[in-house]
């Protein structure tokens, strides 16, 4: 039989200037979400629970840089094709200077463990190397990021970016750019005037900018499933990895930690759940797209959908 594992870390930085309120309650939301909705074990053997608790002070559930490495390697160990894991992270993330010179921004994404400020960062190369790489290509890996600048957090060679407005639809935006130009053209149709030109000029201006949103920020064009490369000096594109991830902003935004229905959560962990438990048959690309939308009404944060190969899209999203 298929085998479900999953590892949930929550870190809320008690009694730190860092101190966040939500984040170990998104790791026990998301825990109750896939054993009461997808049919994950609860045994430690199955599912490992990292956080800052009280309780889990000096033992390996203390969610510090090492013993946080030392469960990815249990994640990513022994699967088997077929099987589903699950990674999630809630807690503070960051950048550090880029090495390598492949990232526009001049930055790497990381997280930020327990210990990080005498230890270090956790960054996006070393998260690649720890989770995405020694994956078995024939088992699905979920990741879900909910911290500031996560978009690109472990790397993963292809990326479904909303646009500045949050429009992560291509054929809604194909469509847009031609009723503009059409429109531009239906208005000139039968005379000129210096007003129509004036307005036709700005609904072809209009259509200029939807189709140029088409290309990925930096990557190039997309793919027809508006898919963007993202450019490492890395071969990561050529691993082939089943990993889909989706985190909570882009690079360069922060992830809101906030309170809803009076219980402290980060907006991207309750928006993912709440989207998923309305329509749990929902392709990769709805999810965004609702997760966006639910989001947007109280949040800037663009929710963002990075995969480990150039996949469809529109299937199913599977846990």
């Amino acid at each position: 039989m298929p085998r479900k594992k999953a590892l949930l870390i929550g870190i809320n930085y008690y009694g730190t200037k860092h101190q966040l309120n939500g984040c170990i309650n998104d790791a026990m939301n998301i825990r109750e979400y896939l054993v009461q909705d997808h049919g994950f074990s609860p045994a430690q053997s199955d599912m490992v629970i990292l956080t800052d608790a009280p309780e889990n002070r000096g033992t390996p559930l203390e969610p510090n840089g090492a013993n946080m490495m030392a469960a990815f390697r249990w994640l990513v160990s022994g699967n088997n094709a077929g099987d589903s894991v699950f990674l999630s992270y809630s807690g503070h993330g960051s950048q550090v200077k880029d090495p390598d010179g492949d990232r526009e921004s001049g930055f790497d994404d990381t997280i930020c463990p327990l210990d990080f400020e005498s230890h270090g960062q956790l960054d996006s190369d070393t998260l690649h190397k720890a989770i995405v790489s020694p994956m078995n290509p024939r088992t699905r890996l979920t990741v879900l990021f909910d911290c500031c600048h996560s978009g690109s957090a472990i790397e993963l060679p292809f990326v479904y970016r909303p646009n500045s407005a949050g429009q992560v639809n291509l054929v809604d935006n194909v469509k847009q750019g031609i009723s503009l130009a059409t429109s531009a053209f239906n208005l000139l149709h039968g005379g000129f005037s210096a007003t129509k030109i004036k307005d036709a000029q700005a609904l072809i201006g209009g259509a200029q900018s939807f189709f140029a949103s088409l290309h990925h920020q930096g990557g190039g064009p997309t793919n027809e499933n508006g898919l963007g490369e993202e450019n490492f000096v890395e071969d990561w594109k050529n691993e082939g990895k089943d990993i889909w991830m989706f985190s909570g902003c882009a690079d360069n935004q922060t992830s809101a930690d906030t309170s809803i229905a009076g219980a402290a959560t980060g907006a991207m962990s309750y928006g993912f759940i709440k989207t998923m438990r309305e329509n749990p048959n929902q392709s990769y690309i709805e999810v965004l797209q609702n997760t966006r939308q639910l989001l947007a009404q109280k949040y800037q944060q663009i929710p963002q959908l990075s995969v480990g190969g150039e996949y469809d899209l529109r299937q199913r999203v599977s846990l």
